[in-house]
Parts: structure tokens; C-alpha cells; sequence
């Protein structure tokens, strides 16, 4: 009996595309198909879903790549957090840290010959005015373009304070200003500081326009002393200074006049708080 060759009967060697349909596709003169082709196929047919099971596996890969690139790396966050640690360095900032340096220099310059040569009163006057001017432009620049830092809030003050404390403190040593003048200033200046402190946990005092007018006749009295002036304008610094006195008496009479409101609404308003969270 006659038999059929395989590759015309469509046998198994022929059906699967083994060596055997290779040799028969070769000698037929038709070619093989392309492994790569099967490839290209079967990966069209995943993405167009038609294998349903290797569809939901690569649709979930992709979506798990998402969600990791949706969060910024490591590197990114500490490049962050160096940006905003850079923030401190802006020109408010600047401007308070130079009244800090001019501090020891001020001092240095009021010292200086014996502490009461005409021409180092005037460099020390010059520092001095520069420090004023300063601590009038960085708190309006901190606000106007949103710059407030957590170390201006801190540096600020004490600038203020360090400036002026100097100052006192040198003008009494060399005779020039009496010692109880200073003591009031400053005690002042410290205890407002405190108190603020204190009653911060119910509110902050604002500043008020009689502290402002305060600062600066101190600023005047106190930059006209440490001029060698002579004559009438010797006696104009005096009652410059009577009226920083006064204004700083005042104003820190009512700053704790201000406190104590403040203290009581505080305590009223948690008091209040709590009888309605009891209820």
C-alpha cells in the first residue's frame, strides 16, 4: 500500500512547524515563517488585550510604575529642603545680621582714644545710623516680599536690643549719660521681650504707634549723645531724651496693660472651650 508523505497529509511534524514541515516548506519552495514575526504578533495581541490574563498583569506593572514616579525621590526631597534652608539667606536677613557684626565694631569705635575723641564719636555715629536705618528696611522688606523667617523672628529683636544696649551701656560708662537713664531703657526693653513671651500662648501683642514713635527718639537721643555736641544742641539732646523716656515708660505701661486683656480672653475663651466639649 501506497503511502502518503506527511507534509501533504498535513501529519503532526507538519501541524506543529517542526524540522520535518522546515524541510518540506524548503523543498516546496515556500519559507518558513519568521520567529521574530510570531513575537511581534503575540506582544500586539497582549496589548490589545486579547490575552486577557498577560493584559491585567502588564496593565497592573504599569500602574504600579506610575505610582512610584508619582512620588518625587529621595534626592528630590533633600534638594528641597536645601532650597528652603537657602531662604534664610535673603536680604531681610542680611540686614540683620549686619547690625549683629556692627555691634563689636560700634563698641570698638566709642572706645576708641579714650572714648571721647571727636572724630571716633563720629565713625561710631555713622555705625550706629547705618544699624538704625537697617533695622527700619528689613522688617518692611520681610513683609512686603514674603521673606519672614523663623530666624529673623528671633534675630530681629535681639539686633534691636544689642545695638541699643550698646550704646546705653558705653554713653554711661564714659560719664555721658546717667546710669538710671540706661537702667530704665533697657529694663523696659527686656521686660516687654518676656512678657511677650509669656502671653504668646494667647495671642500676640501688636506693635502700637506710641512704640514706634518710642524707637525712634531713642534712636535720635541716643545718636545725639554719642555725637560730641556742644552749646545749645548739647541741650537739645536732653529733652530728645526726657521725651524717649517718657515714651518708653509709657508705651511699656501699656504693653502690659495689653497682656493682661489679652491673658484674661484667653483664659476666658478655653474656659469656654471646655464647658462645651463637657457638654
Amino acid at each position: 500500500m501506497t503511502g502518503v508523505p506527511a507534509s501533504a497529509a498535513g501529519g503532526p511534524s507538519a501541524a506543529k512547524g517542526g524540522p520535518a514541515g522546515a524541510v518540506s516548506g524548503a523543498a516546496s519552495g515556500v519559507a518558513p515563517s519568521a520567529p521574530s514575526d510570531a513575537v511581534s504578533a503575540t506582544a500586539a495581541e497582549v496589548r490589545a488585550g486579547a490575552v486577557p490574563g498577560v493584559a491585567v498583569v502588564a496593565g497592573a506593572a504599569s500602574e504600579a510604575d506610575s505610582d512610584s514616579g508619582a512620588r518625587p525621590p529621595r534626592g528630590k526631597k533633600i534638594a528641597a529642603a536645601a532650597v528652603n534652608q537657602a531662604s534664610v539667606w535673603n536680604i531681610a536677613n542680611l540686614l540683620t545680621m549686619l547690625r549683629l557684626v556692627l555691634v563689636p565694631g560700634f563698641v570698638a569705635l566709642m572706645l576708641a582714644d579714650g572714648g571721647h575723641d571727636p572724630a571716633w564719636r563720629s565713625f561710631a555715629w555713622a555705625a550706629f545710623a547705618v544699624a538704625m536705618i537697617t533695622d527700619l528696611f528689613d522688617g518692611h522688606l520681610a513683609r512686603a516680599y514674603d521673606l519672614v523667617t523663623d530666624f529673623g523672628k528671633i534675630a530681629d529683636p535681639i539686633a534691636d536690643k544689642a545695638i541699643m544696649g550698646a550704646a546705653l551701656i558705653c554713653l554711661s560708662g564714659l560719664g555721658d549719660l546717667p546710669w538710671w537713664v540706661t537702667l530704665v531703657i533697657l529694663g523696659r526693653e527686656l521686660g516687654i521681650t518676656l512678657l511677650r513671651f509669656l502671653v504668646i500662648r494667647y495671642g500676640v501683642i501688636p506693635a502700637s504707634r506710641g512704640g514706634k514713635l518710642k524707637t525712634l527718639s531713642q534712636g535720635i537721643a541716643v545718636g545725639m549723645y554719642i555725637l560730641a555736641l556742644t552749646g545749645w544742641l548739647a541741650t537739645a539732646r536732653f529733652w530728645v531724651m526726657a521725651v524717649a523716656v517718657v515714651l518708653t515708660v509709657a508705651t511699656g505701661l501699656d504693653y502690659v496693660r495689653q497682656a493682661i486683656v489679652l491673658r484674661r480672653q484667653g483664659i476666658a475663651e478655653r474656659k469656654a472651650a471646655l464647658e462645651e466639649t463637657e457638654a
